[in-house]
């Protein structure tokens, strides 16, 4: 198997999920069928990101607090720590990982959908201190990855072959 049908089937696999996720939410809201009805085509987008670590003796974000612009986010985990969100009350709380399940987070798009009734969270990356030491000092400056994105894809950006250390390197 070639690693471009590895990650297409990761891709259809988790897409189908978001599929199910969504239709249950949809179910409980009672709207499942008015939205079907609408016939409002979904895309998906498969991103992979790892979340490497600066490092210092203090927590050091990877990535600013956002919130996600979709209407659902599937992340899977790779047992490193880091993930945080932030809870209505405004606590930030590290969310555990675990190697047999994902994350769903609801984004602002079905947040407006809901009208405020489901909640999209406030999450970000902190570097985890088990990844901090003497031997690996901080390498990247906190940085919001859309930013980062459009820099990949700049003039600016294509001048560069290590992008990430263009764009927020120490």
């Amino acid at each position: 198997m070639t690693h471009s049908e590895i990650v297409n089937g990761a891709a259809k696999r988790i897409a189908d999920l978001e599929g199910m996720v969504r239709r249950m939410i949809l179910e409980g809201l009672g709207v499942a069928e008015q939205h079907e009805a609408q016939g409002e085509p979904f895309w998906h987008l498969f991103r992979m990101s790892e979340y490497r670590a600066p490092n210092s003796d203090e927590k050091v974000t990877g990535y600013i607090a956002h919130q996600d612009t979709n209407w659902l986010s599937i992340v899977c985990q790779n047992e490193v720590n880091g993930n945080e969100m932030q809870t209505r009350d405004g606590e930030w709380v590290l969310v555990k990982p675990s190697p047999t399940s994902l994350i769903v987070n609801v984004g602002n798009a079905l947040r407006a959908w809901t009208n405020d009734r489901l909640h999209a969270p406030f999450h970000r990356i902190m570097v985890p201190d088990e990844l901090v030491d003497e031997c690996h000092p901080p390498r990247f400056k906190t940085h919001d990855n859309d930013d980062f994105i459009r820099f990949c894809v700049s003039e600016e950006g294509a001048r560069h072959e290590d992008k990430l250390k263009a764009f927020c390197g120490l």
